[in-house]
């Protein structure tokens, strides 16, 4: 069976993409799959490392308001469509998947027209532009939240599967996370991140506030700032009056590549709202407090961290609420009350997905004709 999987611009559409390619794999044992994206986005060094066949269309997102960029992005999504025809002609699949960004404009259209079966996965909570457009002519579409099934009219083709979560995630033990940290087995344990690049802004809120938290006996905290942020939040620190030096309660790094360790050991989450992070916590069942990147594109993490605030699975501050110390407000209830620290947890696992990648890919072999399968 032949697949062309296609999603690109940002992690959040490639980690998902790439998952679902390792499940196709497993689940059939003669796959063939290919990758397309485009030369500039990050799939263009992230897929071919994972070791899938790789290539490119040229696309680029729609300039607004209109412009003169306008019609070169047009010029280039039609130059994107032949393309991605002609890899189509050649690759000759059985199905085409696509998880979001520019790149999948072209393809799926593509696709769609000369009657390949195609089916999408939406990350996010409100889709992305591409994804409304491209929904009217897929034959499935995929969602992470509940709340994104009120923007695609055609009920009987959406399916609420959750968004595929790497293995290492799901099974990670608590005990492991903690000693690979260097953490105390007997603390509550809060887990800091602004997300691969770091967040300043949630940095120097923590730095604030740690004066207060740090004062419990009880809880320590584990802080990944970034790669970039790292020297500049020791001076956030040093500005509090706040030393690391014999400190246990508190630890700062600059990353952290393998996150599972970190999710294993968290008791509460502090940090941002991308679709992947939320399914992680989700399935790990933790208690969050979100604070959503406020130039995410069309503020689609503002409406994530909405549909685990509305079940009470996590608390939202606002970036530009951080400095009214409402970070420290909500952290501070959470931490303080128990019983709310446990209905938060059950609400969290209770939206998470464990299956979401059997079911993502039943439903690609499903949309698939019968001699192909």
């Amino acid at each position: 069976m032949r697949i062309i999987i296609t999603g690109g611009g940002t992690g959040g559409h490639i980690y998902p993409a790439l998952a679902i390619a390792k499940g196709l794999q497993n689940k059939i044992r003669e796959a063939e799959i290919l990758y397309v994206g485009t030369k500039k986005g990050l799939e263009a060094e992230i897929v071919p490392k994972a070791g899938l066949p790789f290539q490119t269309i040229s696309v680029e997102g729609l300039s607004r308001p209109f412009s003169y960029r306008t019609l070169a992005s047009v010029f280039k999504a039609c130059k994107g469509c032949w393309e991605g025809w002609h890899i189509l002609r050649a690759f000759r699949p059985h199905v085409v998947i696509g998880t979001g960004g520019y790149v999948c404009g072209p393809l799926v259209f593509a696709a769609a027209t000369l009657g390949i079966p195609t089916l999408l996965h939406e990350q996010n909570a409100v889709p992305g532009l591409t994804n409304r457009i491209l929904a009217r002519l897929v034959d499935g579409i995929c969602v992470t939240f509940e709340d994104s099934l009120k923007y695609f009219p055609a009920k009987e083709k959406v399916h609420l599967t959750g968004l595929p979560v790497r293995q290492e995630i799901m099974g990670m033990e608590r005990l492991t996370g903690i000693k690979a940290l260097g953490l105390s087995a007997n603390k509550t344990t809060i887990v800091v991140t602004g997300g691969s690049r770091g967040a300043r802004s949630l940095n120097l809120a923590m730095s604030r506030a740690y004066g207060k938290l740090l004062q419990r006996d009880q809880v320590q905290f584990y802080h990944i700032t970034g790669p970039g942020g790292y020297e500049e939040m020791l001076s956030f620190l040093a500005q509090e009056n706040i030393s690391l030096d014999g400190r246990e309660n508190l630890r700062i790094v600059p990353y952290l590549y393998e996150m599972e360790y970190a999710l294993a050991a968290a008791d509460i989450i502090v940090g941002r709202a991308g679709a992947s992070f939320l399914s992680e916590i989700m399935l790990r069942g933790l208690p969050s407090v979100l604070v959503p990147y406020p130039y995410a594109a069309a503020n689609h993490q503002e409406y994530n961290a909405r549909s685990l605030e509305k079940k009470g699975a996590a608390k939202m501050v606002l970036d530009q609420e951080l400095e009214q110390g409402k970070l420290f407000t909500a952290l501070e209830e959470i931490i303080n009350n128990v019983s709310l620290r446990a209905e938060m947890a059950e609400a969290a696992k209770g939206m998470g997905k464990i299956n979401a990648l059997d079911e993502i890919t039943q439903l690609i072999v499903g949309i698939s004709k019968p001699e192909q399968r």
